[in-house]
């Protein structure tokens, strides 16, 4: 479609405005089916009229095409007419490839040819729901508890049945301020619903999804069974244990099956950067770790360039939000520095993302050096990749490269991309992805590339953690549509993820 003149730049908006606004019920119907919509791998569901403009706005400037929701609107008409099973279907890519070559179809026959293999059907996944207990309720595992919330969808994905945490002196009281915590963030703002506290029976009912609060000391001596919770996946973001011996505890309570630690786990433990190595996770693993929220800010990135240019040699420096294991005033601390003030002071301290790295990435051991910088800021970080290539390369060549790999790969989830040159810490906060490539930022000298990636080191390490989750209850979508991926810039895991991937 043409683009108005300056003339006609108000009733071009509200034209698309409108249609923003009609496409709220029918995003929000094929979610209740389990369909869900995305534009280019930004999910569509629960959004506003002007987060929806948005999302067609910003793919405009990273693609370069002139898709609006004159040109969606039409596909997801068609979508909400045909009798889809379960999916993700991405209407950005769909919209795109249609513009770009749709072989003289008009767009409902394109549309039907695209979604053929999920028309008519109900078992276009096998997955069954799986219950969700969060154990301990912190940063991350409230964060968790939104987006399993979120995410309910038509039931059949991951369910959030229960909290665990102490004993607190007085239990009521305790339940209405952890509602409030829940209902209320500094940082990541309102609760998106309505949080209704049942008092009688000690639950939070969350959007219509009951989430009972569970007080006890010994995580092998729960038996969730009893609360009707049965094959249950524990999210444990207490930060109490962090090996085999400590997290194996949770198996021993009844009604558990799996265990997900939200950090980096030690020993034998696997550690888990989905997208990455995600298809290493087996129906045997009881326990999985989802490493730390730097490793996976890095290791997308890492991955791709070592495929793409190969790395001789590098350092990463992460440029760190204060967490709460720091002190608010200076105090006694069991790690060096960190017992100074980390609202005053920038602290230097070690970072254990890079020794990860090695582990996830064999090719890369002992190639990269790293430390961590914390600053004070309350949330997201950026990490700085300084990098030695085996090949010499352009500024232009990297960002191309990997604006399409956020763009048109399984990986788009991990790695986002800007453009612009005016972005600063706090646009990040709520980004989904495990780090963002600030593209006018990137500089290059021949073999010598510096990359910096913005992540949002609660929330978008916190869908990480779910997407790892999904994987371990392999919950897994039909993906429309199916692109072509270069596989010699992804992982094996990826290249399936292009058929079957989880949200």
């Amino acid at each position: 479609m043409a683009r108005p003149g300056l003339e006609g730049v108000f009733a071009d908006w509200k034209e698309r405005e409108a249609l923003a606004e009609a496409m709220i019920p029918m995003i929000g119907g094929l979610y209740r089916r389990n369909v869900v919509i995305y534009i280019h791998g930004v999910p569509l569901y629960n959004q506003s009229v002007i987060e929806l403009m948005k999302a067609h706005r910003f793919v405009r400037q990273i693609e370069h095409n002139e898709m609006s929701e004159f040109e969606t609107h039409p596909i997801l008409e068609t979508l909400c007419a045909l009798d889809l099973g379960p999916a993700h279907i991405d209407i950005g890519k769909l919209t795109s490839q249609f513009m770009a070559n749709n072989g003289g179809l008009s767009a409902e026959a394109y549309v039907k040819r695209e979604c053929a293999h999920i028309i008519g059907r109900t078992d276009t996944i096998t997955h069954k729901p799986t219950d969700v207990v969060i154990y301990g309720f912190g940063r991350i595992g409230r964060l968790a508890c939104r987006l399993l919330v979120e995410k309910a969808g038509g039931g059949q994905n991951l369910v959030p049945r229960a909290v665990v945490l102490r004993p607190p002196k007085d239990p009521i009281l305790d339940l209405n301020r952890r509602a409030s915590l829940l209902r209320r963030d500094s940082i990541h703002g309102g609760f998106k619903g309505t949080i209704r506290v049942d008092q009688e029976n000690h639950v939070l009912i969350c959007n219509g999804n009951p989430i009972r609060f569970i007080y006890a000391t010994d995580p092998a001596a729960i038996d969730y069974t009893q609360y009707g919770i049965n094959n249950a996946l524990v999210i444990d973001s207490s930060g109490v244990w962090r090996d085999e011996a400590g997290l194996s505890q949770h198996l021993k309570s009844r009604g558990v099956a799996k265990v997900l630690l939200t950090t980096a786990g030690k020993g034998a433990i696997k550690n888990i950067v989905c997208g990455v190595n995600s298809d290493t996770i087996v129906d045997e693993d009881k326990i999985i770790a989802a490493a730390s929220c730097t490793t996976n800010a890095i290791v997308p990135v890492l991955k791709a360039m070592q495929d793409r240019f190969g790395i001789e040699h590098g350092h990463m420096e992460t440029v760190h939000a204060y967490t709460d294991d720091q002190n608010l005033h200076d105090n006694i601390h069991s790690k060096e520095r960190r017992g100074r003030s980390a609202v005053l002071n920038m602290v230097l301290t070690e970072s254990n993302a890079t020794s990860a790295v090695g582990k996830l990435l064999p090719e890369l051991a002992g190639k990269l050096t790293g430390n961590s910088i914390r600053v004070p800021v309350p949330n997201v970080s950026m990490a700085i990749l300084n990098l030695s290539l085996s090949v010499a390369t352009t500024r232009e060549e990297v960002n191309g490269f990997l604006r399409n790999l956020s763009l048109g790969s399984a990986l788009q989830r991990q790695i986002g991309y800007t453009v612009s040159n005016e972005v600063v810490s706090s646009d990040f906060i709520g980004d989904r992805h495990a780090g963002t490539i600030d593209s006018e930022a990137t500089i290059v000298d021949g073999k010598q590339v510096v990359i910096y990636v913005w992540y949002d080191n609660e929330f978008g390490y916190t869908c990480q953690v779910i997407r790892t989750g999904q994987t371990m209850a392999n919950i897994k979508y039909p993906i429309i549509p199916q692109l072509p991926v270069a596989l010699d810039t992804l992982t094996a895991s990826d290249a399936d993820g292009v058929k079957l991937a989880a949200s």
